[in-house]
């Protein structure tokens, strides 16, 4: 089987293009500080730093190329690793020979969802580019249809005959039905829910970059489904504060009749767990 790519290549050219980068870069700030020590702009100075200039532009978006092209690479690394691990996942479920596979320890689970949330690519446009949807706070299209193994927020009827939004797994959609058949990620459940449309939530599939995308952040005070810190349950919630930059989570107020003002202290959560609430009236 053929690797995806070549890393050391990759890895090569970068290098390359930012000692070239850096060079050039070095020489413009030393041509600026000769005019300044001469106190003039003469012509030649100006050709000078026009040329330089221009290779810094040109350097620039060459080394741009070569890292979107790595980014590209492991997204298609990351569908394949997904691609495999459904795979496996379904022919453990279709084996009837298999052993019952072992209930997930709740700190692995964690730990796992933690790691998902780390590793959500940030969306990284080109000027002028508007944030796709399922970028941050953007909704999805109306016609959009989550793909097997997307994880969701599921809303499903509880033991006790509540209704609650937990995080899920998509199994299959029926184009003929226009439902979903989905898995309560949490394996101590080990239930298969059939749920319309409208009972489910894509979760982002990029984060948002709150210096060049703040327009596809959540803002303060906005309601939204949050999952609740060491759960795998959505509650209701009230944005905080929202991140300053990438790698940073929401901080966000979950509904609680405990506390006095109806609301929790400020928890944080990550991106890639914080969606849009369809109910507005609160409970």
């Amino acid at each position: 089987e053929q690797p995806l790519y070549n890393s050391t290549s990759i890895s090569f050219l970068g290098g390359e293009e930012r000692s070239r980068s850096e060079h050039n870069l070095l020489n413009i700030q030393k041509t600026h500080e000769r005019m300044q020590t001469e106190n003039k702009t003469s012509p030649y100075y100006r050709t000078k730093l026009r040329g330089l200039y221009t290779t810094a532009r040109a350097d620039a978006e060459a080394e741009c190329s070569i890292l979107r092209h790595a980014l590209d690479k492991i997204a298609e690394i990351k569908s394949l690793l997904e691609e495999r691990r459904i795979a496996a996942k379904m022919a453990g479920v279709n084996s009837d020979n298999d052993p019952p596979r072992k209930t997930m320890r709740r700190g692995v689970l964690m730990t796992l969802l933690q790691q998902s949330a780390m590793t959500l690519p940030l969306w990284i446009g080109k000027p002028g580019d508007s944030p796709p949807p399922l970028c941050g706070a953007m909704p999805a299209n109306s016609d959009y249809v989550a793909k097997q193994g997307d994880k969701v927020a599921a809303r499903v009827k509880a033991v006790d005959g509540d209704e609650q939004w937990i995080l899920a797994e998509v199994v299959s959609y029926s184009h003929s039905t226009n439902k979903y058949e989905v898995d309560d990620i949490d394996e101590e459940g080990k239930e298969r829910h059939t749920l319309s449309r409208r009972r489910i939530i894509p979760l982002p599939q990029w984060k948002a970059n709150p210096e060049t995308d703040p327009e596809a952040l959540f803002s303060k005070d906005q309601l939204v489904l949050a999952l609740y810190p060491q759960t795998t349950c959505f509650y209701r919630a009230l944005i905080h504060t929202h991140p300053h930059r990438p790698q940073d989570d929401y901080s966000v107020l979950f509904e609680d009749t405990s506390y006095a003002d109806g609301y929790s202290p400020p928890l944080n959560v990550a991106q890639r767990y914080v969606v849009a609430c369809k109910e507005n009236k609160k409970k």
